[in-house]
């Protein structure tokens, strides 16, 4: 596990020019920020940070994939220098005159990538949905840049790789996960050495306390109610298997370079403590705070200091209660699916992703059962050509397997 001169990062050192290290103190200039996948949840709430800290930050480039409307919304609030949609035909739609003066306009997944690059970049806030996030994040680890990486599927495809290659360019990893971000000001207490464990919470999704027995008729509509989030569809299901705490589990393997036997979950339904560290000597440090992603993302593009923001707080005037229980495998098997990629490494945890990310869309689609979508991870893992030692073209292939063997389970 890496450390900087204030607490651990995931790789690399924060960056210590004092006019670049979570705002502008010497040349006047807020710290230029990418994000990627702006018209998303993450992406909205990284917006409402940089609103409320105009003076720190400002939206440099934002990028999406198809939602074109809602990106020139925020171009022309935000009039950022570039507005990038990786999507031809989409992009295509824009007409003359839609992006306010001085905003550029770039097309596709290549002209994000030489952007991310850009010197001009200060910060990548990394939060497009699932593998296609994996490009653009690894143009800002080879670039250098400091990454408020709110895309696992990075770590969990690819995390052995990416960190090597964060190690060698001085790129620096800032999870934007909640859970992740807990840990790492949790890991502020002490050294790697001493670390006993991490343990990961999980609100327990909307299925906490339904028999286990209906299961399989689960609607998707059922399974779109978080009970404490705001989340996009996919990442809403997955909380629903509880898939996100496989992969949450694959991502801090890599993260902070824990093997996977001291890294657990614990089933937290309110949402408030967000991790948890224990030491060696007993001692356990958690983060809590209300269940509002503006905090990490706000941790993240402001480290190593810590600023006022529009995250909700406390009202320690009312009283509350929390509640934590271990989690139930035989009712949520997703969770040993990510157990065991974490522990093998290698290709599981490309193969893991692809599948599942093939297996939500079939049962939004109506083509699989809720049911189905750890079963069907279960068949592709467990029969997919292993690799412990992958390239970066060997998990893309893998990659597109995967979700070709999951396509071809829907239609038997």
């Amino acid at each position: 596990m890496s450390s900087s001169a204030s607490c651990p990062t995931a790789a690399g050192s924060v960056h210590r020019s004092p006019q670049r290290a979570g705002g502008s103190d010497t040349d006047g200039r807020p710290l230029a920020v990418a994000v990627l996948g702006s018209t998303g949840s993450i992406g909205t709430s990284t917006l409402d940070v940089i609103a409320a800290s105009s003076d720190r930050f400002s939206a440099h480039v934002l990028a999406a994939h198809t939602s074109v409307g809602k990106l020139l919304e925020q171009a022309r609030r935000f009039r950022p220098a570039w507005v990038v949609v990786t999507d031809p035909a989409a992009a295509a739609t824009i007409g003359a005159g839609s992006l306010p003066p001085g905003t550029r306009l770039a097309v596709g997944a290549d002209a994000l990538e030489d952007i991310v690059r850009d010197p001009a970049v200060d910060r990548v806030v990394s939060a497009i949905v699932g593998a296609a996030g994996l490009r653009s994040t690894w143009a800002a680890v080879e670039a250098g840049k400091t990454i408020a990486l709110a895309n696992k599927e990075t770590l969990v495809m690819a995390g052995p790789l990416v960190m090597r290659l964060a190690a060698r360019t001085g790129a620096v990893i800032l999870p934007v996960d909640s859970e992740h971000s807990a840990i790492q000001q949790a890991l502020c207490s002490g050294s790697g050495a001493e670390v006993r464990r991490i343990v990961l919470t999980a609100s327990g999704g909307p299925f906490r306390t339904r028999p286990a027995e209906t299961f399989a008729a689960v609607t998707p509509e059922e399974a779109l109610r978080h009970p404490t989030w705001s989340m996009g569809p996919k990442i809403t299901i997955d909380s629903a298997t509880m898939m996100n705490k496989a992969l949450e589990l694959i991502e801090a393997r890599w993260l902070f370079g824990l093997p996977a036997s001291k890294l657990e979950v614990l089933v937290h339904p309110q949402s408030i403590v967000h991790s948890l560290v224990e030491f060696v000597d007993g001692s356990v440090m958690a983060q809590l705070s209300p269940p509002d992603m503006r905090l990490p993302i706000q941790y993240a593009l402001s480290h190593p200091r810590r600023l006022p923001g529009p995250a909700r707080r406390f009202d320690f005037t009312q009283a509350f209660a929390l509640e934590f229980a271990p989690p139930d495998p035989a009712r949520f098997p997703a969770l040993v699916l990510g157990h065991e990629a974490a522990a093998r490494g290698g290709t599981a945890g490309a193969v893991l992703n692809a599948a599942n990310e093939e297996a939500v869309g079939g049962f939004l689609a109506g083509r699989l059962r809720f049911t189905d979508i750890a079963a069907v991870c279960r068949r592709v893992l467990d029969a997919h050509p292993f690799q412990d030692e992958p390239t970066i073209e060997d998990i893309r292939r893998l990659d597109a397997w995967a979700r070709e063997e999951v396509v071809t389970w829907c239609a038997a």
